[in-house]
């Protein structure tokens, strides 16, 4: 890895040149832009074995770490992965230019006519960690957007990221757009992160995607407007009128599909009522699927259940555990939700539209689902090719961040010598 000695020049010189190349971006036409997407994506499942060859190097970097299980898992790059992230790019590649659309327009008695029409934002600055399929995902949304990215990815990743990140560039080039569109910051020192939080000048926005200890620091410490979440502590409430199918098979898929994602389910509320029965089936299968189960006293009834802490509710746990707690009812449920969640993702399982309806308006989280598995809280399973995070904060962009989120707007104002009177 080569030293970059003087890092706070080398992140002053690229924010620049990804001004510049924002400039350019910002009146690309959209042929232009789908043609780099599909270059990068033909890029990517041609140059497949490299990238598995550089995300080997990853994998022994990050045993060497001692990275958890649910860690290596984000990192690891099979040719099934691979295969995905060029699907990913080949459905954003694919989806109509938010740039330039018209979200609303209206005359004046004045005499003079408005548009509100999407623009981009500018330079997005994304830091990662681990799963290097983002450098692909964030460098895709941005180019569709009209936006110029900086990315940095995680130490652990950061070969993998290297060879994705190449792929990008010979999709650039193919297509004759600036290659300082998507660019990688080439260092694993955290000293370029600092940086990047403080570019205030060429940076217009900061997306943290990772754990706590990362999105806590850059909310922290960026003068950089952020999107971002700080945890996914993900519930699903089994209602009283839940269907037994629906809640085992929803709540087997969102707690065990993949436990290191931020759409996993991390705690499962049951209804009273239904404790002896879909209760008592639903925790029985998450154990026989190897998910430690961390219970209230009610549940500990239930044999091979661990006794849960204060600490587990409100617990982001990224691997094979659940907490489990039983409520009196929906109320109460959604009282605990909003003590303990963290406006990520929440979900119902019920057959009763009352219930349902009532978890939706008393709610406030960016996702909220009814008889589906979080593991849902995607981008791409929103249709949006894929997802440069999920934002949970209240201002600009909530949810899934998909192209159309990477916008902003501006008036254009059109009038025939009209005067204010």
């Amino acid at each position: 890895m080569k030293d970059h000695g003087d890092i706070p020049q080398m992140m002053a010189d690229i924010g620049q040149r990804a001004r510049a190349a924002a400039v350019e971006l910002s009146v690309a036409s959209a042929d232009a832009k789908r043609r780099a997407l599909e270059a990068a994506a033909d890029a990517v499942w041609k140059r497949r074995d490299e990238i598995i060859a550089a995300n080997a190097k990853d994998m022994d970097f990050g045993r060497e770490k001692g990275l958890s299980d649910a860690m290596m898992d984000r990192l690891l790059l099979s040719e099934d992965r691979i295969k995905g992230i060029v699907e990913g790019l080949r459905a954003v590649a694919a989806q109509d230019d938010p740039v330039g659309e018209v979200l609303a327009e209206w005359d004046m008695a004045s005499g003079i006519h408005i548009r509100r029409v999407r623009t981009p934002l500018g330079v997005i600055g994304v830091i990662y960690e681990s799963r290097p399929n983002v450098t692909a995902d964030a460098g895709a949304l941005c180019l569709k957007s009209g936006n110029a990215v900086i990315l940095r990815g995680g130490s652990e990743s950061f070969h993998s990221s290297g060879a994705i990140h190449a792929c990008l560039v010979e999709g650039l080039t193919a297509a004759g757009l600036p290659e300082d569109a998507i660019q990688l910051v080439p260092t694993r020192d955290r000293a370029a992160v600092q940086e990047m939080l403080t570019m205030v000048e060429t940076i217009d926005v900061i997306v943290p995607r990772g754990g706590k200890g990362l999105v806590g620091l850059v909310q922290r410490e960026a003068r950089v407007p952020v999107f971002a979440h700080l945890e996914g502590i993900v519930h699903i409430y089994i209602d009283r009128d839940a269907d037994p199918e629906k809640a085992l098979r929803v709540v087997l898929n969102a707690k065990t599909r993949r436990t290191g994602i931020c759409g996993a389910a991390e705690c499962l509320l049951i209804h009273r009522d239904v404790v002896d029965t879909i209760g008592q089936g639903v925790i029985r299968t998450l154990m026989d699927a190897g998910v430690e189960v961390r219970a209230d006293a009610t549940l500990q009834a239930i044999a091979g259940t661990q006794a849960a802490s204060e600490e587990d509710w409100g617990r982001e746990y990224l691997d094979a555990i659940i907490a489990a707690k039983v409520v009196e009812d929906a109320q109460s449920a959604i009282a605990h939700i909003r003590r303990y969640g963290s406006e990520h993702t929440d979900c119902i399982i019920t057959e009763n539209d009352e219930a349902a309806a009532m978890f939706f308006s008393r709610l406030d989280s960016a996702i909220l689902m009814r008889n589906a598995s979080t593991q849902f809280a995607d981008g791409g399973e929103f249709g949006m090719g894929a997802e440069i995070g999920i934002a949970t904060g209240k201002l600009h962009a909530r949810g899934p961040v998909g192209a159309a989120q990477l916008t902003s707007f501006k008036y254009l104002v059109e009038g025939d010598g009209a005067i204010r009177r």
